[in-house]
């Protein structure tokens, strides 16, 4: 019997959805978190197999608290986070951009990963092979933002809150990687490339593949004890640099 559980974040539609049906696939128990119940227990009865709903907005600290003390009273144990939930408000360059979209972004982007993360460690640490996946974005790497790179043309600064944001998901990534590495976690940030969501106006009009970009991100869920940790990886399994 397979009893390894899994939450997704931003589960209800787009390439969190697609993270949840494979995850379901392989056996699974996958919290299907979204921040309307409706949409998120319509996603969990499609899905089917092990997807349950889990009322989750990664903004609202009260709401996270309940949701992780539900998973630790019914449930007991996480084997996998995938922080999947993100915004991106406009495509503006830092000059036509305001305060309020950057606080907006980084509330969503950053904070909510770092308030999820941190209330569902106790139940993460009572797994055998906890494994935290951050969905970033190959728009972050400042290396491909400034040279030649295989996703997307250098010499924009659009999409600045969006992909400030991402940067920092990716730094944080490290430090949960190097503070975790004793206890046995693997914690990796995926570049999903871009897929057709309704993340801004370019994925929508995109004809990416949401389950190609998924199933980097189950690659990563299920590492092996001597999988890579603290890194960037391409949904393909390259690494992404910096």
């Amino acid at each position: 019997m397979n009893d390894r559980t899994a939450l997704v974040t931003g589960a209800n539609k787009g390439i969190g959805r697609e993270i949840a049906r494979l995850l379901a696939a392989q056996g699974f128990i996958v919290y299907v978190g979204s921040r309307d119940a409706d949409r998120g227990r319509q996603a969990a009865q499609e899905i089917g197999g092990g997807a349950r709903p889990l009322r989750l907005d990664v903004t609202d600290a009260a709401g996270i608290a309940e949701a992780a003390a539900w998973l630790d009273r019914e449930v007991g144990r996480l084997d996998v986070l995938v922080n999947n939930a993100g915004i991106s408000i406009t495509l503006d360059p830092p000059v036509a951009s305001d305060v309020e979209e950057f606080r907006r972004t980084y509330e969503t982007n950053v904070f909510g990963v770092l308030a999820v993360t941190n209330a569902f460690l106790p139940a993460l640490r009572r797994s055998p092979h906890p494994r935290i996946v951050n969905v970033s974005s190959g728009t972050a790497s400042l290396t491909w933002s400034t040279g030649p790179n295989p996703q997307f043309a250098t010499g924009s600064g659009g999409g600045a809150a969006y992909r400030s944001s991402k940067a920092a998901l990716n730094a944080l990534t490290v430090f949960y990687a190097l503070t975790l590495a004793e206890e046995g976690f693997k914690v990796n940030a995926l570049a999903p490339g871009l897929r057709a969501t309704d993340l801004n106006e370019r994925a929508a009009a995109s004809g990416g593949d949401p389950a190609e970009a998924a199933e980097g991100a189950v690659r990563l869920a299920v590492l092996p004890d001597d999988g890579p940790t603290g890194g960037f990886f391409s949904w393909d399994g390259t690494p992404v640099p910096w």
